[in-house]
């Protein structure tokens, strides 16, 4: 597992610095490989990895949730052949320069692989699937952050909640060999560097934390309400063109991707990690409409039905929040511990996952003295965006059972 989210790495990097590559010599390259690539790998899944689009994190879900009793002609979403194609069409996406992750991806990549383990292990290890399926989507969310705690924490709060004390060793074993692996390959790294921070500088923390998860979570909120309005089957106007044509809707959506990046400088397109590193690591300016313009791309790419996840883009837009709000907080906050809380809010307001969020934030810049501060954003911004969105992850997996629900009754 730790090999493919290596793998799957290096070839998004390599993805994205090619597309950045012939942006930088054509200035309308974007116009053309967006509409092109996203027609080309929306087709490409449909045809051969159908199960492959969105996050991942969803198809692991939902695999979960029928585990004991799959509804009749269930389609399995975690094959070798669909996680095959979530590594190959997920880095043609970013080559594309559409605005998208790989760390969900990775979740069904180790979910799918794990998965395929199950008929070969013997019956007297008493081994459910499920716990397989959670064990591998955990070590893809470890290895593709380098955060082993988080790992564990995604699989508890995320994939599997209520998981049974017997499954603890399994999961705990398959993110160790994981991160081991990730670690031997790319070294003892943090996901964005090394970040300089200081905690608040007001002694009346809740003050300043309460706007801070505020904005965060009604920010994030709504990014997940419009995702899951722009993805509903029965939403709005183009959800029945998207089922009719999605190939031509996935051009569509790829030359918006295209204008939107023109528009903002070429900050939007590919993962957000180099702008969102920078920022932290350098503190680099962004532009003012950074945030909002990864927010849209990221929304249409997810949409358009290419594969490719949502954890990174989401780092991105709260950074991006984070160096928004920096100038009006500057006399109680420093910009450093700003962006540190700001980014593990919006993550914990997209995902409703807030202690895999916080947690996910203070391993990428070893910011253990943040902990109390990001603990008190993330779950506040995580509340915050329950009153304006159900949870993400399952609503969408909770689609994916559904047509089959149906055909069953």
């Amino acid at each position: 597992m730790g090999l493919l989210a290596v793998l799957f790495a290096e070839l998004a990097e390599l993805a994205v610095q090619a597309f950045r590559d012939l942006s930088a010599r054509a200035w309308w390259w974007p116009l053309f490989i967006c509409p092109a690539g996203g027609a080309a790998v929306v087709w490409a899944t449909r045809r051969w990895c159908a199960g492959a689009e969105g996050s991942g994190i969803p198809q692991a879900i939902a695999e979960i949730r029928v585990d004991r009793q799959p509804p009749a002609g269930w389609r399995p979403l975690l094959t070798l052949k669909i996680a095959l194609g979530k590594i190959v069409l997920g880095a043609a996406a970013l080559f594309a320069g559409f605005s998208c992750g790989r760390e969900g991806p990775t979740v069904q990549v180790g979910a799918a692989v794990m998965n395929s383990l199950h008929p070969h292990l013997a019956r007297r290890l008493a081994i459910q699937r499920r716990h397989l399926i959670a064990a591998g989507g955990a070590a893809g969310i470890a290895a593709a952050f380098n955060t082993p705690l988080a790992g564990i924490v995604f699989a508890i709060e995320e994939l599997n909640r209520g998981l049974e004390a017997r499954m603890s060793g399994l999961l705990i074993v398959a993110i160790i060999l994981a991160g081991l692996v990730s670690q031997g390959l790319l070294g003892n790294t943090t996901y964005f560097g090394w970040v300089s921070y200081t905690g608040l500088k007001s002694q009346l923390q809740l003050l300043w934390v309460l706007p801070i998860a505020l904005v965060c979570g009604l920010a994030g909120g709504l990014f997940a309400r419009l995702m899951l309005l722009a993805t509903a089957p029965n939403g709005p106007f183009f959800s029945s063109f998207r089922a009719r044509r999605p190939i031509i809707y996935a051009a569509l959506c790829g030359l918006l991707v295209a204008l939107i990046g023109l528009l903002s400088d070429y900050t939007s397109f590919g993962t957000g990690y180099v702008e969102t590193r920078d920022l932290f690591e350098h503190d680099a300016e962004l532009p003012a409409h950074f945030a909002l313009a990864k927010l849209f791309a990221t929304l249409i790419s997810y949409a358009s039905g290419v594969p490719g996840g949502i954890f990174a883009p989401s780092l991105a837009i709260g950074a991006g929040l984070g160096s928004n709000l920096a100038p009006l907080l500057a006399d109680e906050i420093s910009a450093g511990t700003l962006l540190v809380l700001c980014t593990a809010g919006f993550l914990a307001a997209v995902t409703q996952a807030p202690i895999t969020a916080f947690i996910i934030v203070m391993e990428m810049v070893s910011g253990y003295g943040l902990v109390i501060d990001l603990m008190l954003v993330a779950l506040l911004a995580s509340a915050f965006s329950r009153g304006v969105c159900p949870p993400l992850y399952r609503t969408l997996a909770e689609r994916l059972i559904a047509p089959y629900s149906r055909q069953s009754r």
